[in-house]
């Protein structure tokens, strides 16, 4: 389906899948998938698979540019020793993972989490490690992907760059995009336009009038890396929209009632 979108920004048109909406709303996110109590490796195509098997809303992943511009997840900028952002994908596609799999890239990642409708896939942009320009080209490649694959059904975007999300939303004007340093108010996220607010919990335990103020702004919550049960019961009865975990399994018994 092509759909126009009007923005202060200009007119853009885009191709997206019809997909059944029967995406999961229950506010787990798995942080870099489902990992820490399956035996998968994390940010790998398994833990992502795991995630889904559990029945998360979402799960978390992070991605870099190789020197020749092929897009990998891995939460640091390098792996085993060697530089993502310096190194040619045909080096970095042999690299293994503890798991067995090779270093996915993202096209690989995307494919798979597209292959279903249940679990979300939250994207995080990393800052390169080349600088700025390198960042918003990392962006502005992933974006391209994504609407290749006409993945965009799939993908909420985060990231702790503020110019990386403002370029997220200038190039997809449709994206959800959640801000993550922790250091703008919700009101300023807000007035940008922002899909929602992604901060660590202690940015929300020094700011607790933040949550209300986001719901106020109509700015989603998320809150990470929540593994303390006590702090997920808290967080639940401020009704946070997310609770990004590496112990995604707890939240769930807790959202059961079994915990």
């Amino acid at each position: 389906m092509v759909v126009t979108v009007k923005t202060n920004s200009g007119t853009f048109l885009d191709t997206f899948r019809i997909v059944k909406n029967e995406f999961i709303q229950n506010k787990v996110i798995a942080h870099r998938g489902a990992w820490k109590n399956t035996g998968a490796t994390e940010n790998s195509i398994g833990a992502l698979n795991q995630a889904i098997a559990l029945g998360c809303e979402g799960s978390e992943f992070d991605v870099h540019m190789s020197a020749d511009s092929v897009l990998f997840v891995n939460h640091d900028p390098h792996f085993q020793g060697i530089s993502i952002a310096k190194s040619p994908a045909e080096q970095l596609s042999q690299l293994k993972l503890t798991n067995g799999e090779n270093l996915p890239t993202l096209k690989n990642y995307l494919q798979t989490g597209i292959g279903q409708n249940k679990t979300r896939l939250i994207l995080e942009i990393k800052a390169s490690e080349l600088g700025k320009a390198s960042s918003l080209a990392l962006t502005q490649k992933v974006v391209a992907l994504v609407e290749q694959l006409r993945a965009q059904a799939w993908v909420d975007y985060i990231s702790f760059d503020y110019d990386v999300c403002k370029k997220l939303m200038q190039l997809a004007p449709y994206a959800r995009v959640a801000y993550l340093n922790g250091d703008k108010t919700p009101a300023a996220l807000a007035q940008e336009n922002f899909f929602g607010l992604d901060y660590h919990f202690n940015v929300m335990k020094k700011n607790p009038a933040w949550i209300k103020e986001a719901q106020q702004n109509k700015l989603t919550v998320n809150v990470w890396t929540v593994n303390d049960k006590t702090m997920m019961q808290d967080l639940l009865k401020e009704n946070v929209d997310f609770i990004t975990t590496n112990e995604p399994e707890m939240l769930l018994q807790l959202l059961s009632g079994k915990e």
